[in-house]
């Protein structure tokens, strides 16, 4: 039997509609309404796993966690495989986040960046503006950035002019890189209140903020010879 464990985190399921899984997939439709019922979130998906002879995996409100059949008892941490030491839990939740709503970033290797990094920020964030310096010149990676705009209206107001531009990306750069303020339209539909919800749901409490493949977050800015060796570890 695959070894494995569980850490239980002080964490609490908030109600927000991240919509961060297109498809929903709902192998017991009993235990949803046993979620619903009891934490106030009605899951988006929720698959029975391998471990403990049917440990049931739930998405909800943004956040990945465990039941058994009956709903009796839900465990929110990380399940972490004993012998290869992969976190199963936050590869499955980057592998549920809606990349749709973020700016792709593709920087070298034929436009097929084979490395994935992950980032919420805040365009009038001075450390995002530092952080966004450095991703430009991160080789063979595809960089995926959700605007996050929390620290003032003005902030709302240009990640909307950012994401209703023509190239969002040289937009983002134009005013991240060389602080050419966005211009134009800011009345298209956009995906700013469902990235907030997402970021809460995670636990992002400040930008920016850095998810690496393995499920690795780092609070704040990074140095690229940092984000370097941390990719190489994942």
């Amino acid at each position: 039997m695959q070894q494995w464990m569980m850490s239980v985190l002080a964490a609490a399921v908030m109600s927000v509609g991240a919509g961060a899984v297109g498809a929903q997939e709902i192998a017991s439709p009993a235990l949803a309404k046993v979620v619903e019922s009891q934490l106030g979130v009605k899951p988006q998906r929720i698959v029975k796993t391998p471990y403990l002879g049917g440990l049931y995996e739930i998405y909800a409100g943004g956040q990945l966690f465990y039941s058994d059949e009956k709903g009796s008892v839900f465990v929110f941490g990380s399940l972490v495989d004993g012998k290869t030491h992969r976190n199963i839990t936050a590869e499955q939740q980057l592998a549920l986040l809606p990349l749709q709503d973020a700016i792709k970033r593709v920087n070298g290797n034929g436009g097929n960046g084979k490395r994935t990094l992950i980032t919420f920020e805040d365009p009038n964030c001075g450390y995002c503006k530092k952080l966004t310096k450095e991703l430009v010149n991160l080789k063979d990676a595809t960089v995926y950035t959700f605007l996050v705009p929390i620290l003032s209206e003005d902030s709302l107001v240009k990640s909307k002019k950012i994401w209703c531009a023509p190239d969002r990306l040289k937009a983002f750069d134009d005013w991240m890189v060389n602080g050419k303020a966005p211009a134009g339209a800011d009345n298209c539909a956009n995906p700013l209140e469902r990235n907030s919800k997402l970021a809460q749901g995670l636990g992002v409490g400040g930008t920016p903020a850095i998810f690496f493949p393995n499920g690795e977050r780092v609070p704040g800015y990074m140095p690229l010879d940092k984000i370097e060796k941390a990719l190489k570890g994942n």
